[in-house]
């Protein structure tokens, strides 16, 4: 997820700033407390499963894309017959 800061001043350029930093620092507070809320907590074993899974099928990918170039062409030239 991308953060936003949202700020805006005018004035004096020290005014102008300091408008800057205020409402920046209250757009960021804000998003963190919405963002809070919204996330469910993991618990360790829920993460490790989950990047365990990931890692299994990256493996299941890579054995079924890692080809040489002539079975590339291979595949390519039965694709095309189909």
């Amino acid at each position: 997820m991308k953060e936003m800061v949202i700020g805006f001043g005018f004035g004096s350029p020290l005014v102008s700033i300091l408008m800057l930093l205020l409402t920046s620092g209250i757009s960021y507070f804000v998003f963190r407390a919405l963002r809070h809320s919204n996330t469910k907590d993991f618990s360790r074993q829920e993460l490790l499963n989950y990047y365990l899974e990931q890692r299994r099928r990256a493996r299941e990918f890579s054995a079924q894309f890692d080809l040489s170039d002539e079975e590339i062409e291979r595949k390519i030239d039965e694709e095309l017959r189909k």
